[in-house]
Parts: C-alpha cells; structure tokens; sequence
C-alpha cells in the first residue's frame, strides 16, 4: 500500500516505514504528525485518486528530527556596474517516518522510542568520559616529543658551539 501526500507545496510518494525529508514542519523529535492532504492511495489493485484529495484518507507519521538542507550561495552581478551581491540560504527540513496509511482516516498509534532516545542520553555522559579520557594522554603524548625534540636541538648547538670555540 503506497500514498501521494502533499506538503510544503510538494508531492511525495510513501509507503509504510519510509523516511522521508520534507520542508520544516511544526513538531519536536518523537512527535506523532497527520498529512491529511493524500491525493492518491493506491492498495495494490484497488486506486483511489483525490479530486483534489482523496476524502478521509490521512497519513501517520513520527518525526525524527528537524534539521536544516546544504548551504546555498546566491550570486547576483550586473556586467560593466561593478555590482555584485553574496547571499547564502539554508533550508529548515524535517526528517519524518511513515507509520500508517489509512483510507477510512483511523490511524493507529504511533509506536513509541522513547527507550532507545533514554538509552542515547543516558549513554552521552559515558562517551564523554571516555573522549576526554581518551584525550588526555594523547595531548601527554604530544608534549613529550616537543620536549624531547627541544632537549635535542639545544644539545646539537652547545656542541657545535663547542666545537667552535676549539677551532
């Protein structure tokens, strides 16, 4: 089972379990979405297609996380004016989840990963740990050869002033 929805201002082609990056909507990660705007719902042979939507047909979703698309610069120059004008822009996006597809409009709920979101902040203060653990010695590290180059070259020139002073 497949569905057309719109949402800002574009048309998407889902089925159950997609993920899918649409333009920024109202919500925080973990938050259950409807798309209610289906044009078409396509049940293998059975088709439904919406005058301009289909009536009653919504579509579940969960958002992931919200996030923002890749830097675009927008440059504008006349010839022979000297005028030039940089801009960059960044579009906010939402990373959403399918989780139903619903014909009669009765979505069933959303399954709920707040477990694995609680295992991920619980395992945060752990990685930090163990990256600055990890970070310590290897700045350690560093330092010695630095002394150790330095204690080098200072013997390197004592003795070639020595031998200076003997010629």
């Amino acid at each position: 089972m497949y569905a057309v929805v719109k949402t800002g201002g574009k048309q998407y082609r889902v089925a159950k379990d997609d993920k899918i990056i649409v333009d920024r909507l109202i919500g925080e990660a973990g938050d259950s979405i409807v798309l209610d705007q289906v044009i078409m719902l396509a049940d293998g042979d059975k088709v439904s297609v919406g005058a301009p939507t289909v009536e009653g047909a919504a579509v579940g979703a969960t958002v992931l996380r919200q996030t923002r698309g890749p830097k675009i610069m927008v440059f504008r120059r006349k010839r022979r004016k000297n005028f030039r004008r940089v801009r960059g822009h960044r579009q906010d996006l939402t990373l959403i989840q399918i989780n139903d597809i619903a014909a009669d409009g009765k979505l069933k709920p959303a399954a709920k990963a707040a477990a694995p979101a609680k295992a991920k902040a619980e395992a945060a203060p752990a990685a930090a740990k163990k990256a600055a653990k990890k970070a310590a010695p290897k700045a350690e590290a560093k330092a010695a050869p630095k002394k150790a180059a330095a204690k080098a070259t200072a013997k390197k020139t004592a003795a070639k002033k020595a031998a200076a002073k003997k010629s």
